[in-house]
């Protein structure tokens, strides 16, 4: 057999290096095609899955495999044979007892050629024939393009969930405050952090995705989609129901049975509770990973019961929707065309956010190398990115988790310059002892700690999860798994917000925005952090990303709203000179208003007024408030029918006030 094959890959190199004279056998010409033949190999078969590769046929290809496809399908029979000579003396030699398109045909048939995504294949064959073998053979052969070991994802967080629990009476209940009536809001500090000592004591006021205010402008609007490429989503979870997605026509080629999404790891309907028994005797399986994470994004907010979602309404049915794009199932984890196919399948039903937590074990470190390794699932995020499913926003977002390595490197695809890199904070307001920090990570977000607070386990992050797994409807996880939804949620109220603005941007210029709405963290990163594990937090700064994500400043940045960012506790001299002009310290000002529930919120005990052109305020609690501020143009004071004089503008503002960072450090 081993010889057979050996003569079979010398053949189809030799086939590809004849000259004019057949029978001349050339060895430079031989050494060629092999050269060429091994460029079209993509990636290492470290990991991959066995019995199975992935090819792209270049466009001659195209009309043999798909009258090959239409012959096959008149019998109803697995393709094993393409009907090219070349190819199927090597599909024989191999044993392939499947050939089939990554990318079935549907309604968007006629974009997915355009994009080129119907010249990729899955070729299955004998989980003992040898990976790199079959791979230079197939390479070989002139109508392959490409070819790609089919590579192990994994999910970004520990595995553990830890179910929930109230607090034993007489115990101080967390400090969260909202017009919400979700129950177990009191225990989501990640959305809003007033120092919980219930939740940790050191948490740190501010050190949250500052988003009480936000749901008063917006809590969702059900035209924007979030697909979850996750574990399957519990669509039947009382939190979850109202928002999950409903596909309007269900598609034939998912068997009609893609309601809510589809399970592209089992081909077929989603599922939460599967488990398996390990050869050692342990229950592992699925962990509610998937409706923890669309829990953060949108859980049902307002409805009386359970915990909120960043974007899961305000109890009016407005929420954004969640749309299940499973990959994970059971004990196994998804290969590169189960993660494309889902990508796909989230673009061509309408998500206009892909939330991943998850990554490649592969060790990339620049967008070349993911670009050379990965070109299935690079072309796959592309389409998505390409597809206007949200009329606030040309093009799709997808955010991905860091990774919980501790690299100083993000894991791909999150590091992938096109895509959005999440990094993780636990409730103090520093990096969490797990998350990778450093180069390709772009923002931080709320993922939680576990181990090493007084809370336990609430200072992890509160979410839905499955019952039958659980015992609970609720529980507490941590990874920057958990960190990226509410980077997701965080995006699609920015989205949903501009839709009720009529305001309409470019891919880049949301991304832009989203990433600038930010508060700063670096400052904090001093000496060294015990939790789950000694870490010196000199190591993190400038290396989180941007900063800590802020709901409040992304929606005041489509607003137009110019944001002041305060430190609590200090007087604060903020020159307005990016807002009134070259001159603002030699204008006439003539008022400073807010409300005194304002100042009553951010502790503000003597009225802010303006010194020497600067805006003096000291906030003593951290949040969020508007101010207004009125000044002559044209002379020091107003023209009126009696007196020449200036013209009387005005400017507002919101302020943040934290904690965690001050209007010198992080974004406007």
């Amino acid at each position: 057999m081993q010889n057979t094959k050996k003569f079979l890959i010398l053949a189809t190199l030799m086939l590809a290096a004849c000259t004019s004279d057949p029978f001349q056998e050339s060895p430079d010409a031989v050494d060629q095609a092999a050269t060429i033949a091994e460029a079209k190999i993509c990636n290492s078969s470290e990991n991959a899955f066995k019995g199975k590769l992935i090819a792209k046929f270049n466009d001659e290809a195209i009309p043999a495999l798909e009258q090959a496809a239409s012959r096959y399908a008149a019998t109803r029979s697995a393709m094993t044979r393409s009907g090219i000579e070349s190819l199927d003396e090597i599909l024989a030699a191999i044993h392939v007892t499947s050939i089939e398109r990554v990318f079935p045909v549907g309604k968007k048939e006629a974009r997915t050629r355009e994009a080129g995504l119907h010249k990729w294949y899955i070729l299955e064959f004998d989980k003992e024939q040898d990976l790199d073998e079959a791979a230079r053979m197939l390479a070989g052969v002139a109508e392959i393009s490409k070819i790609q070991f089919s590579l192990e994802r994994k999910k970004t967080y520990d595995g553990k969930v830890y179910p929930f629990q109230d607090a034993p009476h007489g115990q101080t209940r967390g400090m969260v405050t909202s017009d919400f009536n979700d129950p177990n809001l009191f225990w989501q500090w990640h959305y809003i952090n007033n120092a919980d000592q219930a939740i940790a004591t050191e948490a740190v006021a501010g050190a949250d995705i500052n988003v009480a205010d936000a749901w008063k402008l917006t809590g969702g609007n059900n035209q924007v989609i979030v697909a979850i490429v996750d574990e399957g989503v519990k669509y039947t979870h009382p939190d979850l129901a109202a928002n999950m997605w409903t596909n309007p026509e269900p598609s034939e080629e998912y068997g009609y049975q893609d309601i809510h999404g589809y399970n592209f790891a089992d081909d077929g309907p989603i599922t939460w509770d599967k488990l398996e028994k390990l050869p050692n005797g342990q229950i592992d399986g699925d962990s509610s990973h998937g409706t923890h994470v669309a829990g953060t994004v949108a859980a049902v907010n307002n409805n009386g019961i359970g915990v909120a979602g960043v974007a899961g309404g305000t109890g009016n049915g407005d929420g954004v929707r969640l749309m299940s794009c499973q990959v994970f199932s059971g004990v196994s984890n998804p290969s590169d065309e189960i993660i494309s196919r889902a990508i796909k399948y989230a673009a061509d039903h309408g998500a206009s956010i892909l939330q991943c937590s998850y990554g490649t074990s592969a060790n990339f470190t620049s967008d070349r190398q993911y670009e050379e390794n990965s070109p299935l699932e690079i072309e796959a995020l592309r389409y998505f990115m390409a597809q206007n499913n949200c009329a606030a926003m040309d093009g799709g977002l997808a955010i991905y988790s860091a990774g919980n390595e501790s690299k100083n490197i993000s894991n791909f695809p999150g590091g992938y310059s096109k895509c959005i890199s999440v990094t993780s904070i636990g409730p103090d307001c520093l990096p969490a002892y797990y998350t990778c920090y450093g180069q390709g990570c772009n923002i931080a977000a709320p993922g939680g700690e576990i181990v090493g607070f007084s809370g336990g386990e609430r200072a992890g992050v509160l979410s839905t999860t499955c019952s039958e797994l659980t015992g609970s409807d609720y529980g507490y996880m941590q990874g920057t798994s958990m960190a990226c939804p509410h980077m997701s949620g965080v995006a699609a109220l920015g989205l949903s917000y501009a839709l009720s603005k009529g305001k309409h941007y470019t891919r880049d210029e949301f991304i832009s925005m989203l990433l600038t709405a930010v508060n700063e963290i670096d400052s904090r990163f001093e000496g060294t952090k015990s939790t789950g594990a000694k870490i010196t937090l000199e190591d993190y700064r400038g290396k989180m990303g941007t900063g800590l994500t802020d709901a409040y400043q992304l929606l005041m940045q489509i607003e137009g709203t110019p944001c002041l960012k305060v430190s609590t506790n200090k007087l604060e001299l903020i020159t307005l000179t990016k807002h009134f002009g070259g001159s603002a310290q030699d204008l006439t000002y003539l008022d400073v208003e807010m409300s005194k529930e304002d100042m009553d919120k951010l502790g503000i005990t003597s009225a802010p007024k303006m010194y020497n052109g600067q805006l003096m305020i000291k906030c003593t609690k951290p949040g969020v408030a508007r101010i207004k501020v009125s000044a002559v143009g044209g002379g020091t004071r107003p023209g009126s029918e009696t007196i020449m004089g200036g013209i009387e503008i005005s400017k507002e503002f919101a302020i943040i006030a934290r904690e965690t960072g001050a209007e010198n450090g992080g974004w406007l």
